[in-house]
């Protein structure tokens, strides 16, 4: 164990015992001070990185009723919430699409399907990628595109004049436009980025109103439809602009990538079928139920 994990393991206890026996508050019930007490603890294991975060995640179950300020039974309760499952199946799709390269079929289709000069592969990538980000989380979309964004730079830069190469600027604008991307693209879908599902069970907990799956899309979509081509206009027109509209070789770069996948495999095939039916399921969800 390093010396900031050993610092950690001691410090979380400690200012837990602290809050709990010593902390005062104007208006905070001895409940809020526990629940203050055992958050400062898990927050310090979860940054420390202690024990692994998911064990840290854990210790609520212990604590909240240890300390009488909430029952197990509700506390337990929690982590069985519908949006819970909802995350995780995001989750196990993004892992299952992941593996078998599905994320690399459907972007290059869709970068190819945009256009091939410089203006319109950006605007591709931001595409591909605020699509995927609408089901697998920001991050993990971005690391997914990078490595076919890199290639075209590369190609690119073949391309180019030394003059060009010396002061190009188109490097920084396609890691950025996918950059943001990635972060628009999150708020499309409830399980997006998880500050939407958050909010969604605040609302439900708080107000009684639960937010279907369109529901949200109906706000998030043409939001995020919006905010992705402001921000292409502004990266391509304003932060930088290109020279050079037209890109020798991109569009043999774009069938070439295409052509390293090969043809689809059996179990991206399978994949594609149960991300459609389940991408369908959730959307259709509240029509279904109001149905039948």
């Amino acid at each position: 164990m390093t010396t900031t994990k050993k610092i950690g393991l001691i410090l979380g206890p400690l200012l837990f015992a602290l809050i709990h026996f010593f902390f005062e508050g104007d208006d905070l019930s001895n409940e809020g001070r526990d629940i203050l007490a055992a958050t400062v603890w898990v927050g310090i294991w979860w940054v420390l990185e202690v024990l692994p975060i998911a064990v840290t995640a854990l210790l609520p179950i212990i604590l909240f009723p240890l300390l009488g300020t909430i029952s197990l039974g509700e506390t337990t309760a929690s982590y069985g919430h519908k949006y819970v499952f909802l995350f995780m199946g995001g989750f196990m799709l993004a892992v299952a699409i992941e593996k078998w390269g599905l994320h690399k079929r459907i972007a290059l289709y869709i970068i190819k399907t945009i256009g091939t000069n410089i203006y319109t592969i950006v605007l591709g990538f931001m595409v591909a990628t605020a699509f995927l980000s609408m089901w697998i989380s920001n991050t993990a979309t971005t690391v997914m595109i990078l490595p076919m964004a890199v290639s075209i730079i590369k190609q690119f830069l073949k391309s180019q004049s030394a003059e060009i190469v010396k002061n190009e600027s188109f490097s920084k604008l396609l890691m950025l436009s996918i950059a943001y991307a990635a972060s628009i693209g999150g708020m499309a879908t409830l399980i997006g980025t998880p500050p939407n599902l958050v909010f969604a069970g605040f609302v439900q907990k708080t107000y009684g109103i639960d937010i279907s799956f369109w529901q949200w899309m109906q706000f998030g979509l043409p939001l995020v439809s919006i905010l992705l081509l402001l921000s292409w206009y502004y990266l391509t027109r304003f932060a930088y602009p290109q020279k050079e509209k037209t890109f020798p070789g991109g569009k043999a770069e774009i069938n070439r990538l295409i052509k390293e996948l090969g043809p689809m495999k059996t179990e991206e095939k399978r994949v594609l079928m149960v991300f459609v039916l389940t991408a369908f399921c959730w959307i259709t969800r509240s029509f279904l139920l109001q149905r039948f």
